[in-house]
């Protein structure tokens, strides 16, 4: 089995050492085809160290379609088409909300200015979504919502499994968006029209921080 490198800048996170073996194990004796590549796992971390978070986009867990997922919550790899639907609700609130969207579902761009587009659950069995909600993954999700929000920052929490890990958000001068998830099962339940991302570059401005160009790839 591929070895799943564990991010240096985030290695001193107790998950590292105390649950992330079980949950190695574990997927050793899986035989389904596991998402996203064991590479991969940690890209979202890998992407941007604790001290450059700005923004947090939780997601739930990888989209189980093989081919999609590549370790950032809601981003697909750029020859993906069509886009999964969740991630097209979200460009058709971003083109309400700034008039423009990225040319590919590839959100890397913004990962490298500081955004961490973090799953709950960092595995999926192909075709099975939700898969290993039960492996224990969210304990690290857990843990870097503890870090990060020791220090001001935006936390976009969309729908009712994201909204639940609010409570590990130290209390402080943070952006808090609570919406429905932009599923097309409930982005009509108040995602649509909630314009988040004018309202994080407005914040960030305000914090005398540099906005987020939302088209970068």
């Amino acid at each position: 089995m591929t070895a799943t490198p564990v991010p240096s800048t985030w290695a001193h996170l107790p998950f590292f050492t105390e649950v992330f073996p079980r949950i190695q194990a574990a997927l050793a004796i899986d035989t389904r085809s596991i998402l996203p590549p064991a590479p991969v796992r940690f890209a979202a971390l890998e992407h941007v160290a604790p001290k450059d978070v700005r923004v947090v986009i939780m997601g739930q867990d990888p989209y189980p379609t093989p081919g999609h997922a590549h370790g950032l919550s809601f981003s697909v790899e750029p020859e993906v088409r069509p886009l999964p639907r969740s991630l097209g609700n979200i460009y058709k609130e971003m083109i309400d909300d700034i008039g423009t969207a990225p040319l590919t579902g590839d959100l890397r761009g913004w990962a490298k200015q500081g955004v961490l587009l973090l799953n709950t659950v960092l595995t999926v069995p192909a075709n099975d979504a939700n898969g290993h909600k039960a492996l224990g993954w969210q304990e690290l999700a857990n843990q870097v919502l503890d870090h990060v929000s020791r220090q001001p920052t935006a936390f976009v929490l969309w729908g009712k499994q994201a909204q639940s890990l609010a409570k590990h958000i130290h209390s402080g001068d943070h952006l808090m968006i609570e919406t429905a998830h932009p599923s097309p099962l409930s982005a009509r339940r108040g995602f649509f029209g909630s314009r988040p991302f004018s309202r994080i570059n407005t914040w960030l401005e305000q914090t005398g921080r540099a906005q987020i160009d939302w088209t970068a790839s």
